[in-house]
């Protein structure tokens, strides 16, 4: 067929002294808490001026790759779950995930989390995790406050279990799988109690250290979300339509 006409894009350089830089992150090069040079020096290093470093600096902080502990001197930095959960948060909402496909994945991930949490759990842990649940049985009957405990409930279980890329899955899925509960909860006035219910049958199993049970609670818990989801005809509705009206 031959050779197609096609616009050629040169990148900027900013973008490629980020690209570099990040690379280097990720092949550990560079390592979380490493001072990087200041911008004069990285400069004369990539041949560019300061304001091209400036640049490419802004684009990897956005990015949660480097951070300023002090306004003079620039790290290495992990990224902030939240933060990577924000970005995934964005891109589903972008594709108009529905509440469906939020379920589907929700049911497997809550229950290993359940699991790996009564497995791996820790007495202060437990603590920390019981008095989230108190909180959330007094919040009964406010929406908003209840999304709120019952976020970081789950993120608390994911934690306990300590697995890092179970945490990065789950967290901005059931982000948006759970605000669902201000749209479910005028058709279903018992839901409140229902989840209260359920929150304690987890707690108790990851107390007893019971993986089995406490993954038997986490499915029966999500798998009653989703009879509230159908109950308020939302099987099918882009989840981000009613992320909105919270945020």
């Amino acid at each position: 067929m031959g050779l197609e006409r096609r616009q050629i894009h040169v990148a900027y350089a900013y973008q490629r002294i980020a690209e570099e830089i990040e690379s280097q992150i990720l092949e550990g090069t560079l390592k979380p808490g490493e001072q990087l040079p200041g911008e004069t020096e990285m400069a004369e290093m990539f041949g560019v001026t300061r304001s091209t470093v400036r640049e490419g600096l802004r684009r990897l902080e956005s990015e949660g790759l480097v951070c300023r502990p002090t306004p003079r001197r620039l790290v290495v930095a992990i990224p902030r779950i939240d933060r990577l959960s924000t970005r995934s948060g964005r891109t589903m909402a972008l594709m108009k995930v529905t509440y469906r496909e939020l379920w589907q994945v929700t049911l497997k991930t809550e229950m290993l989390a359940a699991r790996l949490a009564a497995e791996m759990a820790k007495d202060d842990e437990i603590a920390a995790l019981k008095s989230l649940h108190e909180e959330l049985t007094g919040a009964e009957g406010n929406a908003r406050r209840t999304i709120e405990l019952d976020g970081r409930f789950h993120s608390q279980v994911a934690r306990i279990g300590k697995n890092r890329v179970l945490g990065l899955a789950r967290e901005p899925v059931a982000h948006l799988l759970f605000r669902g509960f201000a749209q479910i909860a005028p058709f279903v006035p018992q839901f409140y109690k229902r989840q209260i219910e359920a929150h304690s049958n987890i707690v108790g199993a990851i107390e007893a250290r019971d993986p089995v049970r406490a993954e038997t609670w986490a499915r029966k818990h999500i798998e009653d979300f989703w009879r509230g989801v159908q109950i308020a005809g939302l099987e099918d509705e882009a989840a981000v339509k009613n992320v909105k009206a919270l945020s």
